[in-house]
């Protein structure tokens, strides 16, 4: 017998959801920090391609995956329960991704930060008034990179879970119920 689905079962489940896509970003993220390590410049091109395409890609499948779960697990899921749980589950990750690359930030050494800004100088031929505004930005760079990032995740988790909720619930009016046949429903031979 299936449980019946309320608010507490929905923020629940959009926990775990969120706590997973979270570890899975930050995992990405992880990995694209030790690219920077290796120093080459093609290395890090690449692996931000490929992490940012199996992060990008992979959350399509999680989110599918997941609102399935939620409605073959619970009695009277509709799509808008389906909806919210993509939402929540964008919010809370998003904030487990936005905290761990601003904390990035926050310990980036001020020798390194200073090199960016310089480069970003000397590439853009920038004046002294813009140079020091760009200084004013680096300084509150991991507060900007908190709010960007969390804005992102859960607009794009937003957006996600509403197309696949429709999706899931889509298909399961097209395909109807299966219903093999059975020695019970098969048409009698005379």
């Amino acid at each position: 017998m299936k449980k019946s689905i309320d608010n507490n079962i929905l923020w629940n489940e959009a926990a775990k959801a969120g706590l997973f896509f979270g570890l899975v970003s930050i995992g990405c993220l992880a990995l694209k920090e030790l690219a920077t390590l290796s120093g080459s410049s093609f290395l890090l091109q690449a692996a931000a391609v490929i992490l940012w395409s199996l992060e990008f890609f992979g959350c399509i499948l999680l989110m599918k995956n997941v609102q399935l779960g939620l409605r073959d697990k619970y009695e009277g899921v509709k799509m808008e329960h389906t909806y919210r749980l993509g939402r929540r589950a964008a919010l809370l990750s998003g904030l487990l991704l936005a905290s761990a690359q601003a904390l990035i930030l926050m310990k980036m050494p001020a020798e390194t930060v200073d090199s960016m800004v310089n480069q970003l100088s000397d590439a853009m031929s920038m004046s002294s008034s813009q140079r020091e505004a760009v200084d004013g930005v680096a300084g509150k760079l991991p507060l900007y990179t908190f709010l960007f990032q969390w804005f992102y995740c859960f607009i794009y988790g937003t957006l996600l879970s509403s197309i696949m909720s429709r999706y899931i619930f889509l298909k399961k009016i097209m395909d109807g119920p299966f219903n093999p046949p059975t020695d019970d429903n098969t048409p009698d031979e005379q």
